[in-house]
């Protein structure tokens, strides 16, 4: 991929790139940790691999009997993890295609999945008011960390995996200690739910998206509010961080992405071009793209330099 990448020089870069495959909404979207990849999910089944810097196929992974709400990438890119309405979350193995595990215990839809960045757990989060922990070689559970009182969203590992974060229905973003299961605090301030929750890749701050039309940040030692980042003008589905943390990236049911300065709370700019709601957004790793997905079928690539400002 190196010389196909030019940060900020509009006439040589090939994004925004539209990727269109899915034959129905496409639910979320994850870069591989060497950004050499782009992962989709959506509501017809399937979980599609994207090569970013050309926008081809590499591949459909199918075996889910339901919509595909979520997925994540394992920290050695040895697997891709996937979950479903179907009440389960799918391994499959990146190199062959292959399902290798099955991971079955909720009760209901599973909404999010996340690898703890040591690679040690797995974590989802369903509708049946739980997170769960499992074991990704075994595919044994671990724990079911309880205490939403409405269904589980998002889930998200700190980069030292020592806390889960999850967000849910209720309103709140829950820190939980992935060793015990016991609760290390609840953010509250959103006046409605909240639908995603992320790390700075620095630890020092949680982002959470609401159906309230906002992002917050939150310091997750003291569980105080940092910033309130306002612009969307509808339910704001996804959130993330640059891999340098000063950015914030959001993306909502009014049809666009946002960027913000972490530090000031202003608007950093907004990258406009789907045609229906936002679902989902990723930052790559190597902080040259942003990738979102949207009701309208598609995946866009975007460089972040190019944002209206």
């Amino acid at each position: 991929m190196r010389g196909l990448f030019t940060f900020g020089n509009k006439r040589s870069s090939p994004y925004p790139m539209k990727l269109k495959g899915h034959d129905g909404w496409v639910l979320a979207v994850a870069f591989s940790p060497d950004s050499r990849l782009v992962g989709s999910a959506s509501l017809d089944g399937t979980v599609k691999l994207w090569d970013p810097a050309t926008g081809q196929g590499r591949g459909t992974f199918e075996g889910h009997s339901g919509c595909v709400r979520a997925i994540a990438f394992s920290p050695d890119s040895k697997l891709v993890a996937s979950t479903s309405l179907d009440r389960t979350i799918r391994l499959w193995e990146l190199a062959t295609g292959q399902c290798r595990r099955i991971l079955k215990g909720h009760e209901d839809s599973v909404q999010a999945v996340a690898f703890s960045p040591d690679n040690k757990l797995v974590a989802s989060a369903s509708t049946d008011l739980t997170v769960r922990l499992w074991d990704p070689v075994t595919g044994q559970g671990r724990r079911e960390l309880k205490g939403h009182h409405q269904s589980v969203w998002a889930v998200a590992f700190s980069p030292d995996s020592k806390l889960v974060a999850s967000a849910s229905l209720d309103g709140t973003v829950r820190l939980w200690d992935p060793a015990t299961g016991q609760g290390r605090g609840t953010l509250e301030g959103h006046s409605d739910s909240v639908r995603a929750v992320a790390f700075s890749p620095d630890g020092k701050l949680v982002a959470s998206a609401s159906h309230d039309y906002t992002v917050r940040l939150w310091d997750p030692a003291t569980g105080q509010g940092y910033k309130t980042f306002k612009g969307h003008i509808n339910w704001v589905q996804a959130v993330a961080f640059s891999p340098d943390s000063k950015l914030v990236v959001s993306a909502s049911l009014d049809h666009t992405i946002r960027l913000w300065d972490r530090a000031t709370g202003q608007s950093y700019g907004m990258l406009e071009g789907h045609k229906d709601s936002v679902q989902a957004v990723a930052f790559s790793p190597n902080g040259k793209l942003v990738a979102s997905s949207s009701n309208d079928r598609t995946i866009r690539l975007w460089d972040p330099a190019t944002a209206q400002r």
